[in-house]
């Protein structure tokens, strides 16, 4: 946040369009309630659905609770595509809803994806939605999201959220940006140089000064400990691993395709494969990020090689090239085979490591699925589409991947337990290259997907930059049992958070019923300067964002009624 010192300063400096362009997201939020009562008796469930921000195409997904202990090593669906261990697995997924701002409605009648009845008893419900409507919004156009080399930070030191995400990516320089900033302001890139082998970033959770990278150099894979010199060249931190370095000898001849690195817990993911010879091989290693002491070495050649490929003419190995941390989880990909899965890299037995993968079968991220493909049903080929070049997560650990070279397709999404769900398009999607998304999803004002607009870009000035989607995801119980309310027993608004702001912040409240609700913004005056929310709303829990971009630096109060009920609280907004 810039200070000054004199208020004259602040004023003259509010009015000018260096402010007033700072990015400042419309998010999207999903409202329904947390707890749900259903008879399983084939009548249609209607759920209640609030929907603020933006437009939001949504699906809605029904998952067994609790029943992760009785699902062991199991393998099924065409061609055995799906494997499932140790993990909730999903009972039924909707098609697509094309939802507007303010109420809607999402139905059920009880049956599974086969079209058989559900059986009686608990089971989460979640909802996944993006806005598929409006247009996507410039984050910066000083950096672009190259073939997954991006990562993005939205946590502190302290282990709380930043004021303001950060976004790396390294395409042989490590460029940091600060979001929320004015996307055409270059005063806002930094960058630190990398030693050649470094390939991408982690950061290291309780010191943002210090980052590991990753490579395989010489066909030898390392981590390397490395400090961030802003605008200079990083120095390697000579007290982690040896003199800043953890490397170990390959195992077989074949030479390195391609690695990745993903944080979970205390520990380090580095995963790494060959791909052009008979013995191609795919490794992990769990590495300690304390002292940089390799845990674990593991040969995952059974899952990521496959001989049969390689005879026919393919690969014999896809990966995995793409790793991606997230709830101590790390989910493992590639951007030319069909295979992709989730790991608990800190599961005690080797066997429970794996909790679900998707391979060719589901029509959802195949390779050679056509009638008249060259290799039918071979996974581990390169030549075909779709090319995956980033895989990302958000909280509730739905994954997407871009999806390049299948028409107007900008991501292939796939529910928390590998559940392929489909292709999707952002609005004025074209046939253009897909890098992939990004997701921040820590309930702050930046929530959202961050894509490329490579595909959807007018001119080549629009094809550059960091791009930003509405997004959210929520989850819920719905059970035959007698539901307990997530409503409270009285109309309450929390404070805004953050407080101060600069330029968007969220409103949250309760509401006892369901009722015509509204959220409306004064200044010092009394006029009304913006109206957040004006509608039928369902009882529960809600949040609005207020992006006040365009109005002066003050003192504002805000106002949430709901029925008889009614509050007002004051919030500042500094620039």
């Amino acid at each position: 946040m810039k200070k000054f010192v004199t208020i004259w300063v602040v004023l003259l400096l509010a009015a000018t369009p260096v402010f007033a362009a700072n990015f400042a997201p419309n998010v999207m939020r999903i409202s329904a309630a947390k707890n749900i009562q259903y008879n399983f008796d084939g009548s249609t469930l209607s759920i209640p659905v609030t929907i603020s921000g933006t437009a939001a195409n949504l699906f809605f997904l029904v998952y067994t609770k609790d029943k992760a202990s009785s699902v062991s090593n199991i393998k099924n669906g065409f061609l055995g595509w799906h494997y499932v261990n140790k993990i909730d697995t999903c009972v039924y997924f909707s098609g697509m809803y094309a939802m507007e701002k303010g109420s809607n409605v999402v139905k059920w009648d009880g049956k599974d994806k086969t079209g058989g009845n559900v059986p009686s008893g608990d089971y989460t419900y979640y909802m996944y939605a993006y806005d598929g409507k409006n247009p996507k919004t410039l984050v910066t156009d000083q950096l672009t999201l190259n073939y997954g080399t991006g990562t993005i930070v939205t946590n502190g030191s302290d282990g709380k959220a930043l004021p303001q995400p950060l976004y790396y990516d390294f395409y042989g320089v490590q460029n940091k940006w600060t979001i929320g900033a004015d996307p055409m302001d270059k005063s806002f890139l930094e960058t630190t140089k990398l030693p050649w082998y470094a390939q991408k970033a982690c950061f290291v959770p309780t010191d943002l000064k210090y980052f590991w990278v990753n490579a395989t150099e010489k066909d030898t894979p390392r981590v390397a400990k490395l400090q961030w010199v802003p605008n200079g060249s990083s120095t390697v931190d000579l007290t982690w691993g040896d003199q800043g370095m953890v490397k170990w000898n390959k195992s077989g001849t074949q030479s390195g395709c391609g690695s990745d690195i993903a944080l979970a817990g205390d520990v380090i993911v580095f995963g790494w494969y060959g791909c052009y010879t008979a013995d191609a091989l795919s490794e992990l290693a769990i590495i300690s990020q304390s002292d940089g002491s390799v845990q674990k070495k593991l040969d995952i050649t059974d899952r990521w090689s496959r001989k049969d490929d390689y005879d026919k003419g393919a690969q014999m190995n896809g990966g995995p090239g793409q790793l991606v941390g997230r709830n101590n989880m790390v989910l493992m990909a590639s951007f030319c085979d069909c295979y992709r899965e989730m790991i608990d890299p800190l599961a005690e037995n080797e066997a429970d490591m794996v909790l679900w993968s998707n391979d060719n079968g589901d029509y959802v991220g195949d390779h050679n699925f056509e009638p008249n493909a060259k290799l039918p049903w071979v996974c581990f080929d390169f030549n075909p589409a779709p090319y995956t070049y980033t895989t990302d997560a958000d909280a509730n650990l739905f994954s997407t991947c871009g999806a390049y070279d299948l028409g107007a397709v900008s991501f292939i999404l796939f529910g928390p337990d590998g559940t392929g769900i489909g292709n999707y398009a952002f609005a004025g999607e074209t046939a253009g290259i897909k890098y992939g998304t990004l997701y921040i999803d820590n309930d702050s004002v930046y929530d959202g997907i961050y894509c490329d607009n490579n595909s959807t870009g007018a001119t080549d000035a629009d094809k550059k930059g960091i791009w930003y989607i509405g997004h959210d995801s929520i989850k819920g119980v719905i059970s035959n049992k007698l539901a307990v309310s997530d409503a409270p027993s009285a109309f309450a608004v929390q404070q805004n958070v953050p407080n101060p702001f600069n330029p968007a912040t969220t409103i949250s409240f309760n509401l006892a019923k369901a009722g015509k609700t509204s959220v409306e913004v004064f200044n010092v005056a009394g006029q009304k300067v913006a109206t957040l929310a004006n509608g039928m709303l369902s009882a529960g829990v809600h949040s609005v964002t207020w992006n006040a971009a365009d109005v002066s630096a003050g003192v504002y109060f805000y106002t949430v009624k709901s029925g008889d009920f009614s509050k007002t609280l004051k919030m500042t907004l500094v620039k």
